[in-house]
């Protein structure tokens, strides 16, 4: 689903919501386990004629059934940041335990879902991390059925006015200071940059020590490579496989900052008025992701932030089609919940997936370095002499220094020097006519003494 908002700054960006359903069938089928071990018993009620349960083929392909013999989330809360957790359905009862609305169109608890198109996007995420199904073993349910939830409802598009960047920065700070260990957004953008406020936000929620998990994207929905929140340094950002762990064609975008992958189609969702649909994208794998990094802090709870993430990507198994580690199509390989949770991994003291403050760093030139102290004495510079004094202000008729230096004498040399060479041709011209004058009188005697 694509949905087109205005950021601040004038910034538009595309918003793909990374999921969509297809049909409200029923799975009927279950993949094999991933576990070598024999089917421990189930650590939670489970009617084995269930269709719904029996469809999340997830639970023990990726040794999440195997993980709930050790903890179920209990004392762990995800924020679901995306269109609201209805209500209504019986699935969530008992599970969200906060909420608000950052769209400015949503109710205050956010719990009315946002949006004509994509309501039921919000619920279908919720209930792939932490759904409680419907009681006596049925029922949809979460990969952490005994974590909290936090609804935070956004909008999209011209479901509101309000900047959708402005809602991301606002919804982020909201679930870190309402006592979110995990972050969820399951949404991506066309651009792999991101806006600035989007910095402090997640910052925020890092050194906060709160896990961001985000779905890479969809390349059915238009979206070819990873974009922000994907991009950012320090996020967990979940590629999409289909059910036999081959990377999704159709949902699931690639690209270098993926970190992990996990199930993308053929996925189940609870709706909004509680129907149960089918659906595919990597809106579901993040939350699948969210839930079980729920588990891996509930089984350790002294570790931090960093060494969740560390130890999710550690224990991936690999993927058959991957070509390296990370590969841009299945990031360090696809999720394992038995061996996140029980799996001996060492220590790390930083993000594996990078740190944000460094890029910020180098690429906000936020951390100016300081002015360089100076390793020479200063030199002293003697002061310039004082500025002549103005001249003191005359009559402009009355004549000055200078316009008699500089205007008078030479207009009167020039006028004297004109009079004495008009003089000297004047006496010249004289002298020329008297001396013609003088010689006519001779010829004419002399011709007239000529014989006739």
């Amino acid at each position: 689903m694509k949905r087109v908002v205005a950021g601040v700054a004038s910034i538009v960006l595309t918003v793909v919501l990374t999921g969509a359903a297809t049909s409200p069938s029923v799975l009927t089928g279950t993949a094999p386990s991933a576990s070598a071990s024999a089917t421990p018993a189930p650590p939670v009620p489970e009617d084995p004629t269930d269709s719904v349960r029996a469809a999340e083929y997830w639970l023990d392909q990726y040794g999440v059934r195997e993980a709930w013999n050790t903890t179920r989330g209990a004392g762990q809360r995800i924020a679901i940041i995306d269109t609201g957790i209805a209500r209504g359905p019986v699935e969530f009862n008992g599970a969200v335990v906060g909420g608000t609305d950052v769209s400015g169109v949503g109710s205050s608890d956010g719990r009315t879902p946002v949006g004509a198109v994509d309501a039921n996007h919000g619920s279908w995420v919720a209930s792939l991390a932490a759904s409680r199904g419907t009681g006596n073993g049925r029922g949809m349910i979460g990969v952490a059925p005994e974590a909290e939830l936090l609804s935070i409802s956004i909008g999209f598009g011209n479901s509101t006015t309000k900047p959708f960047t402005q809602q991301i920065a606002e919804a982020m700070r909201w679930a870190v200071d309402n006592g979110a260990t995990i972050i969820n957004l399951s949404l991506t953008t066309n651009t792999l940059d991101w806006d600035r406020s989007w910095d402090e936000a997640f910052e925020y929620a890092f050194d906060h020590d709160v896990v961001v998990v985000v779905a890479a994207g969809n390349r059915g929905s238009g979206t070819d490579r990873v974009g922000a929140p994907a991009t950012i340094p320090g996020v967990l950002a979940v590629g999409g496989v289909d059910p036999s762990g081959v990377t999704s064609s159709n949902a699931s975008t690639q690209g270098i900052t993926i970190g992990l992958s996990a199930p993308s189609e053929r996925l189940r969702g609870v709706s909004a008025d509680g129907t149960l649909v089918q659906w595919n994208g990597t809106s579901g794998a993040a939350p699948i992701v969210a839930g079980i990094a729920a588990l891996v802090r509930a089984a350790h709870p002294d570790l931090d932030a960093d060494n969740v993430l560390n130890r999710l990507i550690r224990t991936a198994t690999p993927a058959a089609g991957a070509t390296s580690v990370p590969d841009k199509l299945y990031g360090y390989g696809l999720v394992n919940a038995a061996a996140a949770v029980s799996a001996r991994v060492d220590a790390v003291s930083e993000n594996p997936l990078g740190s944000l403050s460094e890029w910020i760093r180098l690429y906000r030139r936020a951390d100016a370095e300081p002015a360089p102290t100076p390793t020479a004495t200063a030199v002293s510079i003697p002061p310039l002499p004082p500025a002549d004094s103005a001249p003191e202000a005359s009559s402009p008729l009355l004549p000055s220094r200078d316009s008699v230096l500089y205007g008078s004498l030479p207009l009167g040399a020039a006028t004297l020097a004109a009079i004495m060479i008009a003089l000297g041709v004047s006496a010249a011209a004289r002298r020329i006519r008297q001396a013609r004058t003088s010689r006519e009188p001779s010829r004419t005697t002399n011709e007239e003494s000529l014989p006739s």
